[in-house]
This record gives C-alpha cells, structure tokens and sequence, in this order.
C-alpha cells in the first residue's frame, strides 16, 4: 500500500531525480576507498578526476603539494596511485619492482597491443618476449656487421641528409627516418630511402598516433570504451593508423618466410620465425605471428620516437645554448677530429659530450608519465596501502626535476653529471628509460644512437636558430613531450 501510495506520487521528473540519485549512491558505494588509500583530489560522479584541471607538466608537484608524494586519482571508476619524486619512485620500481611489474589493462594500448608481444603483456609471455628481444639486441650487437656498425652508417646518410638542406628546415622528418632506419635494420635487416614514400607515410602515421594518445579526447576511451569504440573521435584515427601500420609488418613478415633460413637469421623476424618452430610445443610463451606483429610494433615504437624527440631537444638546446655546443665541438676536434667517423669507445674520452647528451635526455623529459603498471599483490607503499590490481603510474618526470636530487632542476646544465675536475659520474636519479625490470629493453640501443648521430652532426655541422626565429622551449603535449616545430639552419665546419 505505501509502495503504491509513493509510485502513485511519482511524477516522470521524480523518478529522473530518484533514478539519478540511486545511481550516485551506487557509484560512492562501489568506489570508495579502502582505509588508508593515498588520498587524492574530490572525483566527479561516474566520471572521476579524469577532467580535473591542471598543467601537465606540473601536475604532479601542484597534487604532490597538496596530498604528499604518493597520491591517487579516478579514471572513471578505476582507481589509480601515482607515485612522484625520486625516492618514492625508486621505492616502486627498484626496492619493490616485484609487487609493480605487471600492466593494468589500458583501453586505448590494449586494443591495439592486445597484452602481447613486450611492452603490454605480463607473466610468461611477457617474460619470453622480453628475453628474446634482448637476446635478439645483444647477438646483433656482437654479430660481424655489428649494431655501431649499422648505427655508423645511418650518420653517413643523416649527415648527407642536412648537407642537401640549402635553407632553414624542420629536422623532424630527417631525424625520424634516421633513427627508424637503425631500428628497421635490426628487424627487417635493411634501411629505408629517406624519400621512400611507402615507409614514410609509415612513420607519419605512427608520429600522429603518439601525438593523438595524449589528446584528452582520446583518452577519454580509456573512461568509456565500450560507448566511444561506437562513436568518431581520435581514438578511431589511432586504430585506423595503427592497422595499417600492422598491415605493412605482415606484409614485411611475408616476404620474411618467402626465403627464411633459420641457419642463416638475417634479422629479429628470421630469429622470431626461428623460436615459433622451437615453441610450437609451448603455446603459452605466445610466439606465432601476431605476436611477431606486436613485438616488431613494439621495437619500432620504443626505439623510433622517444629517440628522434630527443634528439630534436638536443638540437634545440645547441641553439639556445651556443656556448655548450661549441665545448663539444672543441672535445670533439680534441678527441675524434675531422678524419674519422665517432665510434662509442670515444665516449669514455668525451665526458663533456656524454653530460649535454644526459642533460638533454634529463631536460628533455621525453616520457613524463612514464607506462602505467599494477600492483600483483597487496603492497603497501610510502605508508599507504595499495589493493592488488591497482594501476600505479610513476611520474619520471618528478625524478628528472626532483629539487632534492639536482642543483638546478629546470635549468638545462651539463655539469649535473660532471665532477669537479670536469669527469663524468653518474646520477640515481637519471631515469629517462624508468628503471627495473619494466625499464625500456631497448635502452642500450637509444644510448648508442644519442651519441653516434649527436657526435656526428656536430662533427660536421654547427646549428643554429634561423635570422628572425625564436624557438620556444615550452614543449607540447603528446603521449611524449616534444618540442614545438622550430627551424634550424647548419653550416659545415
């Protein structure tokens, strides 16, 4: 009787409120915290702190003020702990890589890596893959045409590259197609013309995947996936890019099996190819040929962009800083000369070029955000604790420009790695590639790049800004943080 009395005196707008109102109370119920959470910024209903407004590059020092350095945040109704400043992310990565080594699942990565291949995957399969790839690194860094070797000869082509520039130009799509071809050679076992349009148009389309996956729209898919996988935005560009740049790796693996000889690899597809046959009887390591596909995506996509944006800041910096480009011209003179190409076992005698190459990785701070991980277990952390299958993001950012670790953090100055009788030393805080046993696989690769291809053009080139031409060091946003267009002009020395 009451029931009906109340139904009765429902109007359509009362069930509205009512309805509304049951669900905010669902919503509180099922995303409240367990005792001792971080703490973290009030979220909106159903929606969390994915809005909350704040400056992306500072975002971690204006939450870390307010709630201490390990806070947390809500994507919709997924929870996330981020972690900020160099002990507290050492604390996660190193002292408890263990508890953080696993992916949580991300929307927006997973439809595209599908938890294969290396850099989204976990357990075993993660396990084999990464010990493939690195395996796979280091025999074609020991093998007769050695990784310096073909690093070596993509700067020969690099400096060809700007000699034929005869104005101010955008050194974007050269640096790019470099640092790719380094990578292309160790998995297809050959380079690209820089004016190949095919594989090109390949790298213009991975360039705006990584500048699109850091658009609040698109990543808005990962609070909503199931509606916006229906809808038009920039997510659907990112799966369109991304299926067309896997379609040309089949098509690359094709041509592979057309003549494999596993007696004779040639490259990681002819190893890959090699281990699906030794692991036909192991189906859990996940090798066949989507898991070809992804690994290769995954090499291509660690050791392309996050390079070639370095190397763009690198040239930025020579620009803004005169003085610091011409001491690595004069270490350079000193040490190589004009006679000879650079080659890696001139660092140890270059500690001045080594410390700009950090600080411009340092300075340049690439991957802010670093990749998300989730916590495999109940873990307690900086005093709080942390649920098993909690998404935990480590801010590197916050350990390159940490205060406490580096005498001026927002300050591009080689001397952070220099000692006082102007030798190079090291730095714990120093985690451009994160660090632990999720640290970038392809690390020792990038190193080499930075310094062969940086040497080399300074050897042969001084850069400059172009007559009426300021850039800006102000960054932009993309799933890196790469420089603003600028134009360079060179000279040959």
């Amino acid at each position: 009787m009451i029931l009906h009395l109340i139904y009765d005196s429902f109007d359509f707008k009362s069930w509205i409120i009512f309805f509304f109102v049951f669900l905010l109370l669902v919503d509180m119920i099922k995303n409240k915290n367990p005792s001792n959470f971080p703490p973290g910024p009030w979220p909106l209903p159903f929606l969390g702190t994915v809005f909350t407004k704040m400056d992306f590059k500072n975002f971690e020092f204006q939450l870390a003020e307010a709630y201490g350095k390990v806070f947390s945040l809500r994507v919709g109704s997924e929870k996330m702990v981020i972690i900020s400043g160099y002990k507290m992310v050492k604390e996660s990565l190193i002292t408890q890589s263990d508890s953080f080594v696993e992916r949580p699942n991300v929307p927006l990565f997973h439809k595209v890596f599908k938890a294969i291949g290396i850099s989204m995957s976990n357990g075993y399969l993660w396990r084999s893959h990464r010990k493939f790839t690195a395996f796979h690194l280091r025999m074609f860094g020991e093998g007769k045409k050695s990784l310096e070797h073909r690093i070596q000869e993509e700067c020969v082509f690099l400096c060809d590259a700007f000699k034929t520039e005869k104005g101010p130009f955008n050194p974007l799509a050269i640096l790019s197609g470099a640092v790719s071809n380094t990578v292309a050679s160790l998995i297809f076992g050959q380079r690209f013309e820089y004016h190949d349009e095919c594989y090109q148009s390949i790298l213009r389309l991975d360039t705006e995947c990584v500048k699109l996956m850091g658009s609040p729209r698109a990543q808005l898919y990962n609070v909503f996936p199931r509606l916006l996988q229906y809808l038009p935005g920039p997510h659907q560009t990112i799966f369109s890019n991304y299926k067309k740049i896997t379609n040309f790796l089949r098509g690359e693996i094709i041509k592979h099996r057309e003549d494999w000889d596993s007696s004779n690899p040639r490259d990681l597809i002819d190893n890959y190819l090699t281990e699906m046959e030794k692991k036909k009887s192991d189906p859990q390591a996940g090798f066949n040929i989507e898991g070809l596909v992804i690994t290769c995506l995954d090499v291509i996509e660690a050791g392309t962009e996050t390079t070639a944006t370095t190397l763009r800041w690198g040239l930025l910096f020579m620009i803004k800083y005169p003085e610091t480009q011409r001491k690595v011209q004069e270490e350079i003179d000193r040490v190589i000369g004009q006679s000879r190409q650079p080659c890696l076992a001139d660092r140890v005698n270059m500690p001045y070029t080594d410390a700009v190459i950090h600080e411009m990785q340092r300075l340049g701070d690439v991957v802010p955000m670093g990749f998300p991980k989730k916590a495999v277990k109940d873990t307690k952390l900086g005093g709080y604790f942390i649920p098993k299958g909690t998404a935990v993001s480590t801010i590197l950012s916050s350990v390159l420009h940490d205060p406490n670790e580096w005498e001026t953090p927002d300050t591009f100055n080689p001397g952070h790695f220099l000692t006082e009788n102007g030798q190079f030393r090291k730095r714990d805080a120093f985690m451009p590639f994160s660090s632990g046993k999720r640290a970038c696989v392809g690390e020792q690769l990038a190193r080499q790049v930075l310094f062969l291809f940086f040497t080399s053009l300074l050897q042969q080139f001084t850069i400059s800004k172009c007559p009426g031409e300021e850039p800006s060091l102000v960054g932009e946003i993309w799933f890196t943080y790469a420089p603003a267009p600028y134009r360079i002009c060179v000279s040959s020395r």
